[in-house]
């Protein structure tokens, strides 16, 4: 007998949060070397292009947890087949390829097509939205979409989803001045300013890291637990 689809979906969906924790890791771990004054311009600068090679991995992540989720919601919805099946499953997996196109393209090439990045970061804001009402409303409601197993579980995993893409809209804002401070850097060598500014940007997204981290492990253990989920 062949293996069961669900089981293949929940295997991905498993394998997007491992990489997507893993990858962010790797990103932490070089920014530390791209902070540090002691160590020659290029080797910053390789470090900086390692971070950035190793970015792209926890983005697409990111974006494909959102269709691979709604897949296995669509394959096991517990009542709401009317809001959840093989179109709306299709449909997203279709929004989530628009979605990565503008991630990969922007992460190639940051700031050549300024419409790339305020498609994606009103996409995400949007997105971000939704995502917490449904999860609120799922959180809150008897029997939200019509669902009679107690998907409260399910509501907090779209909150932590939610959340995570947040904390990478934060990343954003905070590191808008780091692209400026490590090209002074490149130009002109280190001077106590641009060390401070270089430190402020990368160091300031470290609670947002931590949100993410929150987030995707506690997201994962309710998608393995399901507490209080009748099914």
């Amino acid at each position: 007998m062949g293996a069961h689809p669900h089981g293949t979906w929940i295997l991905l969906h498993l394998l997007l949060f491992v990489f997507w924790l893993g990858g962010d890791l790797g990103v932490y771990v070089s920014s530390r070397y791209v902070l540090k004054p002691d160590l020659p311009v290029a080797a910053r600068s390789t470090a900086l292009s390692i971070m950035s090679v190793l970015d792209l991995g926890p983005k697409i992540c990111l974006v494909l947890v959102l269709p691979s989720g709604i897949t296995l919601m669509a394959l096991e919805p517990h009542g709401a087949e009317r809001l959840l099946n093989a179109w709306s499953a299709g449909a997203t997996w279709l929004f989530a390829a628009l979605w990565l196109w503008l991630t990969v393209r922007e992460h190639h090439h940051p700031g050549r097509h300024p419409w790339t990045r305020r498609a994606d970061w009103t996409l995400r804001v949007a997105l971000t939205a939704a995502l917490w009402g449904t999860g609120l409303y799922t959180l809150l409601a008897a029997e939200p979409f019509g669902v009679d197993t107690d998907p409260r579980w399910l509501g907090g995993k779209v909150l932590l989803y939610g959340t995570a893409i947040a904390c990478g809209l934060g990343i954003r804002l905070t590191l808008r001045p780091f692209g400026a401070a490590f090209g002074a850097l490149a130009g002109s060598g280190s001077s106590p300013g641009t060390e401070r500014a270089l430190r402020r940007a990368v160091d300031g997204c470290v609670p947002y890291v931590a949100g993410i981290w929150t987030c995707v492990l506690t997201a994962a253990a309710l998608g393995v637990f399901k507490p209080g989920a009748d099914l």
